[in-house]
């Protein structure tokens, strides 16, 4: 992935690409920016996703915090342990509709299950982003929905066991975006014995009733409220 900043009116100030558990604000306050908001992210002719944001020129900005690297509980390794290195760019949506939020549960076939997220997943290879999300949604909820803009770029970083029961060290880059459900009907999960085990509409006044993954409740409290 190649990251991409672009000053207000439009001038490209620099690209470079994201390195190995890197956070997009950390590469451009390293290259003299600061990175205010994401504009799009699109696969070029190469095959390659480029995340363009808007930044400005430093100031007196601080530095953004770098997220260390995490690991699973209890994992020993030694020198001879083979690592894989995978960065997985993935893209998710904040659904709305007449009928609240959109909510997707998580199955035994992750790290944790019975918490909740909200639809999407892994970009297949050529695939563009947006095409990415839409094809999630539908199999995870079987909702048609019109997408928004991209509101929001999630990184996490950790060495663990994979489901293929690799060891990996493994970096998450979440396009969050924002859509909307004009015509919601009851969810159902066609992508059966997938990461999802159901999903379910949620008063948006209520959102605070299920218990999300600590990323999502972040974006969430941005997005929709905090807690009171």
């Amino acid at each position: 992935m190649d990251v991409i900043g672009e000053t207000s009116d439009g001038v490209r100030v620099f690209a470079a690409e994201l390195g190995q558990g890197q956070d997009p604000r950390v590469l451009g306050y390293g290259l003299g920016y600061a990175v205010e908001r994401p504009l799009d992210a699109v696969r070029n002719d190469a095959g390659v996703i480029e995340l363009r944001f808007q930044v400005r020129p430093l100031a007196d900005d601080p530095a953004p915090a770098q997220q260390s690297r995490g690991r699973d509980a209890g994992l020993e390794l030694d020198s001879g342990t083979p690592i894989e290195v995978r960065q997985r760019v993935a893209a998710y949506a904040v659904v709305t509709s007449e009928q609240g939020l959109l909510a997707t549960e998580f199955s035994d076939r992750t790290s944790v299950p019975g918490r909740w997220g909200m639809p999407g997943g892994g970009i297949d290879n050529g695939e563009q982003p947006t095409d990415a999300l839409l094809r999630e949604v539908a199999e995870e909820t079987n909702q048609r929905v019109e997408l928004g803009p991209l509101v929001e770029v999630q990184t996490s970083h950790w060495i663990g066991r994979s489901p293929r029961d690799t060891i990996e060290d493994y970096h998450a880059v979440r396009l969050v975006y924002s859509a909307t459900c004009p015509e919601p009907t009851p969810p159902v999960v066609l992508d059966v014995g997938g990461t999802t085990e159901s999903a379910r509409w949620v008063p948006v006044d209520q959102w605070r009733t299920l218990d999300w993954t600590a990323g999502w409740q972040q974006i969430l409290r941005e997005r929709v409220g905090r807690p009171e």
